[in-house]
């Protein structure tokens, strides 16, 4: 069992960046028919949805596309700014979806942003109370303060989904609507979006797992 545990927490976030890896790899070389870049998208997008203020910059390093609700920003990766392919305009339309979130104060996206602060203080000190309640067995509510702590992560991670599907969601539904992609471009561009979001569905699924794991093995010093 445990070794079926160890494959899963391993494979699946390798399989997960292969299939986002690959399939970006695919469509970035394929150039969009609109002959817009990413920047060019995402700035058109914005405007039809009154996100005049939001900036659209370029960032650094491959696939580092986000959307930074502090600055309003819209950052993408060099290749997704500069060059006019299907898969810079899926990542594009999807990082505007998370702007157009923001604006509409999505209850989702509030949550999770809630959830930050907390987050940042308990990820790390988490494996601190849970490596100490496990080797100090005398000790089981360290352990329990430890898998407490740790669900704030979890509940963060699952919240992403929901989080991330809509904001592709919104993408396809904008680029289609404004007619930036046309015919097969349009699956070609959910391939793009459907390999992103396994990512988050890897992240979630692991840090689920790994949680059960814990809590079972906080019951059993009880039996």
């Amino acid at each position: 069992m445990f070794l079926l545990y160890l494959g899963l927490i391993i494979l699946l976030p390798l399989y997960a960046q292969f299939k986002v890896k690959s399939t970006y790899n695919k469509y970035s070389k394929v150039r969009s028919t609109s002959g817009m870049t990413g920047a060019e998208v995402a700035r058109m997008i914005l405007d039809e949805n009154g996100l005049h203020d939001v900036k659209v910059v370029q960032s650094e390093g491959f696939l580092s596309d986000h959307y930074n609700p502090m600055t309003k920003t819209v950052a993408l990766s060099p290749h997704n700014y500069q060059d006019a392919s299907v898969a810079g305009t899926a990542v594009a339309a999807h990082e505007v979806g998370h702007a157009i979130q923001d604006k509409e104060a999505y209850a989702f996206l509030r949550f999770r942003h809630s959830l930050v602060p907390v987050v940042n203080i308990t990820t790390n000190a988490s494996w601190i109370f849970i490596m100490a309640g496990i080797f100090i067995s005398s000790m089981p509510s360290l352990l329990l303060i430890g898998i407490i702590m740790m669900a704030f992560g979890v509940l963060f991670q699952v919240v992403t989904l929901p989080v991330e599907f809509n904001a592709s969601s919104r993408a396809m539904d904008q680029i289609v609507s404004l007619g930036v992609i046309r015919n097969e471009e349009e699956g070609h561009a959910k391939k793009v979006l459907n390999a992103a979001a396994m990512t988050y569905v890897a992240a979630a699924a692991v840090a689920v797992l790994e949680l059960v794991r814990l809590i079972l093995i906080f019951t059993g010093r009880d039996d």
